[in-house]
């Protein structure tokens, strides 16, 4: 689930930073927070967005774009945001040393300035007052602070998605009063400190996306806890079996991408609040056990490119969002019914399932939403033009490896698609113009013919047609 973990964060982030926009504001602000957020600005070397640009000497500091004092004359809280998608959408600079005049300061919440250069900010050591550190995809770099235990203080501490490096300090563990943990986008190596048990009231955490490795802690002590991130690492050894107690509360497991083996547990069946399940890319092997089919409430299953065999068990779920179960030894024949039923689901990826189907016959209760979905290197037989043609916000469509016999003209690409990959089949007829919009095309090996309409692929993604012709082939015979 590759961007589950960047909504996951957002969200989070989210119920922290909304409520700042309706608190109320009081009258001039106190002359030390003016200094510190006014030395801050003169810091930031780049603002091409303009997100500084209320600070201005003189004016009611509490009234600045980004800052609160919630009816008192300092400023309790700070919050600025970039555009994720706006290359003009950062603040170049670094956190001076007077930063911490802001000394009401409870909570800043910093996300996605991209160019904040330099070390976790020692200014934060002198605020006694600040529990809430959010300072996500800003480009801090260098290693956790190995004192950071003395914050004792915080509440909530997340350096999401910056160059932070080296282990994550033992002193952590004397943070207890921390809800939230968020250090997923890192480049941290290292185990994870035993002594993190002693975070009793920790509701997330999030290691995601690192480089981490060794035991993991005993999560017996964590009954507080509802997000567990720990995909992209360099964990192994079999499943681990104290992840069982967190059965109560958890909605949010990932564990993909690592390097675990042996069997999937039947304990997991017991977490009837279970939202997200991301077990991908690991070694698991065995079946899945018949337990799945408790998980009622599961909106998000991924166990793709593992080993698991058959039988996969029928689930009682009402209504999946996503599915991925690429790339294992199942053979499910068909794609179940509780799949076809769901009136919510926009990503299907059954690629490499031994499924064996005609596609028009396939009734799915919803289209509408689909924005991927993946059937590749099955045995499916007929025509996607239906399904294509009714879905209205499809990014991804990748059928590869497939007989389905079509004429392509007759397919409707939807003005949201980006990635079509038709190689493989009985496809036939000539390429339509519309094609030249998408980023990643490959209908190689099929039974095309005519002129190529202009685009930029390469020759790979038209190769072994039938009679194709012009660039990036050979030129068309007059």
């Amino acid at each position: 689930m590759a961007s589950g973990s960047r909504s996951l964060s957002l969200l989070l982030f989210s119920f922290c930073v909304v409520p700042l926009c309706f608190s109320p504001v009081a009258g001039k602000c106190h002359p030390d927070d003016e200094a510190g957020l006014l030395a801050f600005k003169a810091a930031v070397a780049g603002d091409p967005s303009g997100m500084l640009s209320t600070w201005k000497a003189g004016t009611d500091c509490c009234k600045w774009f980004g800052v609160d004092c919630q009816q008192s004359d300092r400023v309790v809280t700070l919050s600025r945001g970039g555009q994720p998608n706006d290359p003009k959408s950062f603040l170049s600079g670094t956190f001076p040393p007077s930063f911490s005049k802001l000394q009401s300061l409870t909570g800043i919440y910093f996300s996605d300035l991209k160019n904040l250069t330099g070390p976790f900010p020692a200014a934060f050591f002198k605020m006694p007052k600040l529990v809430y550190i959010y300072i996500e995809n800003c480009g801090l770099t260098g290693p956790i602070p190995a004192d950071i235990g003395r914050m004792s203080q915080l509440g909530a501490l997340s350096l999401a998605q910056n160059r932070f490096y080296g282990p994550i300090p033992a002193s952590i563990s004397s943070l207890t009063g921390l809800s939230q943990l968020n250090l997923g986008g890192n480049l941290l190596t290292g185990g994870v400190p035993a002594g993190i048990t002693k975070l009793t009231q920790l509701g997330v955490l999030l290691l995601e996306r690192n480089q981490l490795s060794g035991p993991l802690p005993n999560f017996d002590s964590f009954r507080n806890l509802r997000f567990l991130g720990l995909s992209h690492n360099k964990f192994s050894g079999p499943f681990p079996a104290s992840i069982a107690s967190l059965s109560q509360n958890l909605a949010y497991l990932e564990l993909g991408s690592n390097q675990f083996t042996g069997k999937i547990p039947d304990f997991l069946g017991n977490f009837r609040t279970l939202d997200t399940l991301d077990l991908s890319r690991n070694g698991f092997s065995g079946v899945v056990p018949k337990t799945f089919k408790n998980l009622t409430k599961i909106f998000n299953l991924d166990l793709s490119h593992n080993n698991l065999v058959d039988p996969f068990p029928q689930l009682g779920v009402r209504g999946i969002e996503s599915l991925d179960l690429s790339h294992n030894k199942f053979h499910l024949g068909r794609i179940p019914s509780w799949v076809t039923s769901s009136p919510i689901i926009y990503s299907l990826k059954l690629a490499n399932c031994g499924i064996k189907m005609k596609l028009d016959e396939w009734k799915p209760s919803e289209t509408y939403f689909y924005d991927y979905i993946d059937l590749s290197f099955n045995e499916i037989t007929g025509s996607p033009v239906k399904l294509v043609n009714s879905t209205q916000y499809l990014k991804g469509f990748w059928m590869s490896g497939n007989k389905l016999q079509f004429k392509m003209t007759d397919l409707k690409l939807p003005t949201t698609l980006e990635e079509l990959d038709l190689s493989q089949n009985l496809v036939f007829g000539s390429i339509p113009g519309s094609v030249a919009k998408l980023k990643k095309l490959n209908v190689s090996k099929n039974r095309l013919c005519g002129r190529i309409p202009k685009t930029n692929f390469p020759a790979s993604a038209f190769a072994d047609n039938l009679c194709l012709c012009g660039s990036p082939l050979p030129n068309c015979r007059r």
